[in-house]
């Protein structure tokens, strides 16, 4: 992988001087080649990794298995592509074992997830089943620790 493209997705918030000094690249090199990675899609956006709980905000995630019949001509992709496009969906992946894809949702309630599994993911013509399982808690995302680890303090032991 280009060294470019592994410190973007360690830290994208670095800007091309900084690459360039870390990479001892001219500036307008590292800025040409963000620019065509941006341009072939190879980078698809940049995101920031948010502890929620700090800021406040009540976001209700579900992770659900999906069940789907496989269509003529055009496999998973076409359904997957079609639940891929829900504005609740946050991501999609086609799995192996014992379900097809493997959906990412989020809402604002409890009741909101459940509403579009059953209204809306669980009537797709192909879809045979969902298992929905609610995330209770994050504590690690996207490689980051949310929660900073407190001291281990260990008991006496006495004879």
């Amino acid at each position: 992988m280009d060294p470019i493209l592994k410190l973007l997705q360690e830290n994208a918030a670095l800007r091309p001087a900084q690459l360039a000094r870390m990479l001892n690249l001219p500036e307008t090199e590292i800025a040409a080649k963000i620019k065509a990675y941006e341009e072939g899609e190879v980078i698809l956006g940049y995101r920031a990794v948010l502890n929620e709980e700090k800021i406040g905000q009540d976001i209700v995630r579900a992770v659900i298995e999906v069940k789907i019949t496989p269509e003529r001509g055009g496999g998973f992709d076409r359904l997957a592509e079609r639940i891929a496009k829900y504005a609740e969906v946050r991501s999609c992946y086609l799995m192996s074992g014992g379900y097809d894809l493997l959906v990412v949702v989020e809402g604002t309630s409890l009741r909101e997830v459940a509403t579009f599994v059953s209204e809306k993911l669980a009537t797709i013509q192909g879809v045979i089943s969902t298992a929905t399982h609610f995330m209770l808690k994050v504590y690690k995302e996207q490689g980051l620790l949310i929660h900073a680890e407190a001291n281990e303090e260990r008991l006496a032991i006495s004879p």
